[in-house]
Formats: C-alpha cells, structure tokens, sequence
C-alpha cells in the first residue's frame, strides 16, 4: 500500500497519513503522464495540485511506483 499525507486532520500540520489500496499511485501516475509529458518529481506536483493538495506522495513511495512502472515500459504508454 502506498502512503500519502492527506488533508483528514491530525498528524504534523494538519495531515495524517492514509493508505490506498496498492496500484493506485500507479494509475494516478499514468494519468498524469497522460496529459502531457513531464519529468520526476513534476508529476507528483500536478498530482497534488489536482487533488488541490490533499494528496501529498512521498518521494520514498514516488520514485519506487515510478520505477515500476519504467520496467514494465509504461512510461511510453
């Protein structure tokens, strides 16, 4: 499972962490990819700005689901 700091109250500023179900910071990466290419760490910007910040992705979490999904050559997708 993917951890996210999200908006829900609690933790450090506000944020507690949630969990999603696993394959959803793939799916949400490759929708990001879809509209446009971007580099790293730009796509889990736009993934916080679309969710207008309530979801924050770890670059620990990030850059593995990115790697993943390099190997199986989705990022020509």
């Amino acid at each position: 499972m993917s951890k996210w700091k999200g908006k829900s109250g609690g933790g450090e500023a506000g944020r507690a962490r949630i969990e999603l179900p696993q394959g959803t910071l793939e799916l949400l990466i490759l929708k990001t990819m879809a509209l446009g290419p971007q580099h790293g760490w730009g796509i889990a910007e736009r993934i916080r700005q679309v969710s207008r910040e309530v979801l924050a992705v770890r670059q620990g979490s990030f850059y593995p689901a990115l790697h993943r999904l390099e190997r199986r050559g989705c990022h020509r997708c």
